[in-house]
């Protein structure tokens, strides 16, 4: 029986590698989930059989936008969820602060994305379903000027774990991976900006920071996608409220 899975942040990096995966390995249905329809047409392009996927414009911090977007589609069940759509950067109090920015997109909108799909994981007659967040190696560790991004990925294993206990009678598991360094845009504009900071060259900076990985490297991301393919596949009976890293050895 054909699966269906939503991926959030669908248009590129991680999301895009989910999909990829997903589409790939499964044979599953994607609903690309997005506020960009231009990059999620792109990445619906890429996955096999693309007249078989789906896309829905929605923020994941409006739960109406999500309810109405998969009404929109008659979407009847889902196998997974991948919560994936994030923003990055710092944020400093004051005026400016991004901090509610940060908070609402990365946790929130994770709360709300997970919370709008699980009547229709509930209706899914698979005997084990899956909702899965992607978090940071930063959930875990501390960097100066982002309290906002290190709070709000640190939030998606509490929420992770609250859920896996209370729907594991009900045999859907729940997890999250904290990615290091993954050759994204978003990962990319980090070590910018760190750059930036310094005076110095993007690829100094990439030097620096890879200094301080033990593989000396950062992942790519079909191999984040390969890793959410296994943990929300039928075979993936028995992991639930984890945090599992992927991150070269950066935090052991």
């Amino acid at each position: 029986m054909q699966k269906t899975y939503l991926v959030s942040g669908a248009g590129s990096g991680i999301g895009q590698a989910v999909c990829t995966e997903l589409a790939r390995n499964h044979g599953a249905k994607i609903i690309l989930m997005g506020r960009n329809e231009a990059k999620l047409k792109q990445t619906q392009e890429l996955l096999t059989n693309p007249s078989l996927h789906q896309t829905v414009v929605a923020d994941t911090t409006d739960g109406k936008q999500i309810k109405e977007g998969l009404q929109k589609l008659n979407v009847t069940d889902l196998h997974g969820v991948v919560v994936n759509a994030g923003i990055g950067g710092g944020n400093t109090y004051g005026k400016d602060d991004r901090w509610n920015e940060i908070i609402n997109t990365n946790l929130t909108g994770a709360y709300i994305m997970a919370s709008e799909a699980l009547p229709y994981l509930r209706k899914s007659k698979e005997k084990f379903r899956h909702i899965l967040f992607i978090s940071s190696i930063l959930s875990e560790m501390g960097v100066p000027g982002y309290t906002a991004y290190c709070a709000s990925k640190a939030g998606l294993l509490g929420l992770a774990r609250s859920m896996a206990v209370e729907f594991a009678r009900e045999n859907i598991l729940v997890n999250t991976i904290c990615p290091g360094w993954v050759e994204t845009d978003m990962a990319r504009s980090g070590i910018q900006a760190l750059a930036d900071f310094q005076k110095i060259s993007f690829e100094e900076a990439f030097k620096q920071q890879m200094g301080l990985v033990p593989l000396g490297k950062w992942s790519q991301p079909d191999e984040i996608g390969a890793y959410v393919s296994y943990l929300v596949s039928p075979k993936q009976t028995s992991i639930t409220g984890q945090a599992l890293h992927i991150n070269n050895g950066a935090l052991m």
